[in-house]
């Protein structure tokens, strides 16, 4: 199924990303998927170090691919002079700037709000890092791990009598960019709706602090630990690893069926309890009143999971979910790639999406990459473009952009092809 929409809602809005890794171009990603002009500025040379990271074969990472689909690639050297007026100059015809830089770079740089400001009054600038731009830790370097640990998240992941472990993806780097590009959102609609007042209010722009979009990634983890600080000062608790269960919900677990796959199985709710334990085979413990809360069934979640998973060992994966699809029981497999790969549920909402790209074995091949979230319509926009050969639009921004004439745009791509 194909959802090709006549015109994309952030057609119009352009942004200038000045970013590496993952943080700040999953933002800007975000916003190209919906259908922002989003140009990606790029050092000479090496660009954005996420062309190499999981590197398998040829010159561009698949997860570059990935982070920075839709986007366009221009080489500008943020060192020189000239590198970082033409920045400034781009800056001038665009909506939004965002950076994940240290704080102070941009400022280091002669970029810092104050300077984009007068620039371009107006402008959005999103500015994600570590520690944010404020407080005693701000000029302190620090990657997604780190935010992971002080966010409180690492704490929890991993089973109790081992040390901590994390998630096999940069969560806390994608949720940061997530909070960037909403709060980006935020800052246009506010900026749109002082332009358009209503009779009786003057056009009034917000001011610069409140178009400047300050995200700390260990601000973003910390964001999404639910109760955990409400629950220590309220109670004194203090949340511990309990691996694939959550601490005072029973029983959610993932079990090993006989096949050796496995499944996640979350039959905490009351009334889907007594099902739940019917399905096995257990109308005792459905019936059992000391089982009738979550509380108390967490209290007892080892006799839960040990009836639950002699009954999944002895039962193919199929077999198990089919039966719980019966019971209206929350239930899944643990998917892998090739799983998620062959699913109906993600063909049919076009959630992954093939485009040719280069994997180093010569012609270009067809790749699937994940579909745009959230649907707009019945099944996920088409991705436009996978994430750019380095430097690939440069020439074509300075030119439509800023009107750079070929003897300027010799100078400036001269520049840089002489550090690369």
């Amino acid at each position: 199924m194909r959802n090709e929409p006549t015109r994309l809602p952030l057609e119009g809005v352009r942004v200038l990303e000045l970013g590496n890794y993952i943080a700040g171009p999953t933002a800007g990603r975000m916003l190209a998927d919906f259908g922002a002009e989003v140009i990606k500025v790029e050092r000479p040379g090496r660009g954005d170090e996420l062309r190499n990271w999981r590197l398998y074969a040829g010159d561009v990472s698949m997860l570059f691919r990935t982070v920075n689909r839709n986007k366009k690639s221009v080489v500008l050297d943020l060192k020189t002079p000239l590198g970082r007026s033409t920045v400034l100059d781009l800056a001038r015809h665009c909506d939004v700037v965002i950076e994940n830089f240290r704080p102070g770079t941009l400022e280091k740089w002669g970029l810092g709000p104050d300077v984009l400001e007068e620039a371009n009054p107006g402008i959005v600038l999103a500015r994600v890092s570590a520690f944010g731009q404020t407080g005693p830790l701000a000029g302190r370097p620090g990657f997604a791990a780190v935010a992971e640990a002080m966010g409180g998240l690492r704490h929890l992941v991993g089973e109790a009598d081992r040390p901590p472990a994390r998630v096999g993806v940069s969560i806390g780097d994608s949720i940061a960019g997530l909070y960037a590009a909403f709060g980006v959102m935020v800052a246009l609609f506010e900026r749109e709706s002082a332009a358009a007042p209503s009779r009786d209010a003057p056009a009034a722009r917000p001011p610069l602090a409140e178009r400047a979009i300050d995200v700390a990634l260990h601000e973003a983890v910390f964001s999404m630990m639910e109760s955990l600080v409400p629950d220590h000062l309220a109670y004194g608790v203090d949340r511990q690893r309990v691996g694939g269960r959550m601490e005072g919900i029973a029983p959610s677990n993932a079990y090993v069926c006989g096949d050796g796959a496995s499944v996640v199985i979350a039959g905490n709710g009351d009334s889907i309890f007594q099902r739940y334990m019917d399905a096995i085979g257990r109308p005792d413990l459905a019936a059992d009143p000391d089982l009738g809360s979550n509380a108390r069934r967490w209290e007892r979640r080892d006799e839960l999971d040990r009836a639950i998973s002699d009954w999944t060992a002895a039962r193919t994966r199929d077999e198990v979910l089919e039966r719980l699809e019966e019971a209206g029981v929350p239930a899944g497999p643990i998917y892998t790639a090739a799983d998620i790969c062959a699913d109906d549920q993600y063909r049919a909402r076009d959630m992954i999406q093939r485009l040719p790209v280069d994997t180093g074995a010569g012609e270009p091949a067809e790749v699937g990459f994940p579909g745009i979230v959230p649907l707009m319509g019945p099944a996920s926009l088409p991705i436009r473009s996978v994430g750019p050969d380095l430097g690939e639009h440069t020439r074509d921004v300075l030119a439509a952009v800023l009107g750079r004439s070929e003897a300027e745009m010799d100078e400036i791509t001269g520049h840089t092809e002489a550090r690369a």
